[in-house]
């Protein structure tokens, strides 16, 4: 269905009424006849008072109203448009959750995180690009994340271990990103309303078209239902090492004394590094592996990684494989999503969470000790506490919402985290897991 401007105006009850129900001026609405044009600005509040699409609305009715100086779009399904200033790679991005992630350091490695896969990210630290990129900090080869919305401009990097600028990094990791937008009001409106669908656009000639980057935004299913896993997995097993990276030996490699299989749902190197420093020989599988793929290499140990999309999406494959390590006997760790994969292997559930966690902030208590971590988190969905059956104890606990952090089955030798002990956010409060691990492969 497609109307024209006359008739939008009478479908709002005449031009008075459209003016209070828009919340704009009677002159706005005179505008709107004149030009043969409406601004982005006022779809969302049409849509609302008509119960129209952005698909409804004319396109001849629509404009790009760009602002001065802007040169990329950030649009949300329900048309809202934040314009900025683009940097990065030329390009408009797939239609994506846009979410918030509140650390104040470590921006290119939740960048090069496999977990942010179908996800725009919006950063509430102004300072984004201080300390510049380099190979070291890269938690994957490539950026899977399809977004970045940031404050302020990057500026010349600031840090010894800089070997290029944020802008310049993210041209060859193609990946656009925009600056200038109040990140404050996309971080209340996920706060309020949960994480919308958007689509990031900066292109090269300077040209918008708000409407159709809306519909495609509205388009999208969202990551419900989606196996992201297996789209970021390795393609074949390979042998991991290299360990945690110190001021004196950089990534060196203790000797190792048991053999863990990882399986990759999305696992950030320093996830592996954690284990070959644990004392861990680190064979890494793909997300499709079976529990005879996984068993063939005689593991004393399976470790669970984390990685992106709905858990229920990718347990069709992994749970079978996992419910056949825990049959074997062999003990299992898991993290992230490699938690809600273990959960629902021992007959738990998961869910969407509306706002998601993300970030280096995160308190998490152990129900065990009592005590209180503040951990670095990224999950959109979670373990339901009440899903779980006899046998299945919950170790960890958020404070922030109170939702499930970690469990554990004794009597299976497993447990996990949703947590990521490997991130360690100015303390290393989680970095006993690991060995709590290979204490567990004795």
């Amino acid at each position: 269905m497609s109307i024209s401007i006359a008739d939008l105006i009478d479908l709002l009850g005449g031009a008075d009424a459209a003016a209070t129900l828009t919340g704009v001026s009677p002159d706005a609405i005179r505008k709107w006849r004149t030009s043969g044009a409406i601004p982005s600005r006022h779809w969302p509040a049409i849509c609302t008072a008509t119960g129209l699409n952005m698909d409804d609305l004319p396109r001849t009715a629509v404009e790009s109203d760009t602002p001065p100086g802007a040169t990329a779009a950030l649009v949300l399904a329900d048309g809202t448009v934040f314009w900025g200033r683009g940097f990065g790679a030329h390009g408009i991005s797939a239609p994506s959750e846009i979410c918030f992630n509140t650390g104040m350091t470590g921006y290119q490695e939740t960048l090069t995180d496999p977990s942010y896969a179908g996800q725009i990210i919006t950063f509430t630290f102004p300072h984004i690009g201080n300390v510049g990129a380099n190979e070291e900090d890269c938690e994957a080869a490539q950026v899977f994340a399809r977004g970045l919305v940031v404050k302020e401009d990057t500026t010349a990097p600031s840090n010894y271990r800089a070997t290029s600028d944020l802008d310049t990094w993210l041209k060859r990791m193609n990946i656009p990103g925009i600056a200038g937008v109040d990140t404050r009001a996309i971080t209340l409106r996920i706060r309020d309303l949960g994480a919308p669908s958007a689509v990031l656009a900066y292109p090269a000639d300077g040209k918008f078209d708000i409407a159709a980057l809306a519909a495609t935004a509205a388009a999208w299913s969202g990551l419900n239902g989606l196996d992201l896993a297996a789209e970021v997995s390795c393609l074949q097993s390979y042998e991991w090492t290299g360990g945690t990276w110190s001021w004196e030996h950089g990534f060196a490699t203790p000797e190792p004394i048991k053999t863990v299989v990882a399986v990759d749902y999305g696992a950030k190197r320093n996830i592996l590094r954690s284990l070959a420093s644990a004392g861990c020989r680190v064979i890494v599988v793909p997300a499709s592996s079976t529990a005879e793929d996984i068993l063939r290499h005689e593991p004393d140990g399976v470790f669970l990684s984390n990685g992106p999309g709905d858990p229920a999406a990718t347990a069709t494959y992994a749970v079978p494989a996992i419910q056949g390590v825990m049959s074997a006997g062999v003990p299992i760790f898991g993290i992230c999503l490699g938690h809600q994969l273990l959960a629902t292997a021992l007959g738990g559930k998961t869910y969407k969470l509306d706002r998601g966690h993300r970030g280096a902030n995160q308190p998490v208590k152990d129900l065990v000790t009592g005590k209180v971590e503040i951990t670095s988190q990224n999950h959109g969905f979670a373990v339901d506490e009440k899903s779980l059956p006899a046998g299945v104890e919950v170790t960890h606990t958020s404070l922030f919402d109170g939702s499930n952090e970690g469990i554990a089955c004794k009597s299976k030798k497993v447990f996990s985290v949703q947590y990521h002990p490997e991130a360690s956010p100015g303390p290393s409060d989680s970095g006993y897991l690991f060995k709590r691990f290979v204490d567990m492969l004795a």
